[in-house]
């Protein structure tokens, strides 16, 4: 199933941010954490989904991606602590089972 999506990845509680838009959540984290997506995240170690946010529509996940990636840095780990303040890996709650997409049926 697609759906729009931002996400936040970090390479660590308090690390390294990357501020993404994806209409697959699941398969995206997969590329990421097999480092099949040359550049920033693959070099920089970050893997671990901290924060994400669902919408109806692509254009709306863009503008929102563009929105936070303008942000300070505070402004990102403020609003990651504000729901996920141990910076636990959400990636199993996005799709993720042991490490590979969840096949859909």
């Amino acid at each position: 199933m697609h759906q729009p999506c931002i996400y936040i990845l970090a390479s660590q509680k308090g690390g390294t941010l990357y501020v993404g838009v994806t209409s697959d959540l699941a398969k995206r984290l997969f590329q990421h954490r097999q480092k099949g997506v040359p550049g920033f995240t693959s070099c920089h170690g970050v893997m671990r989904l901290v924060h994400a946010e669902s919408f109806d529509r692509m254009a709306d996940a863009i503008a929102r991606e563009k929105q936070l990636k303008n942000w300070a840095r505070r402004w990102k780990v403020d609003l990651i602590e504000a729901h996920n303040p141990n910076w636990n890996d959400l990636g199993i709650a996005w799709g993720l089972v042991e490490g590979k997409p969840r096949q859909t049926t």
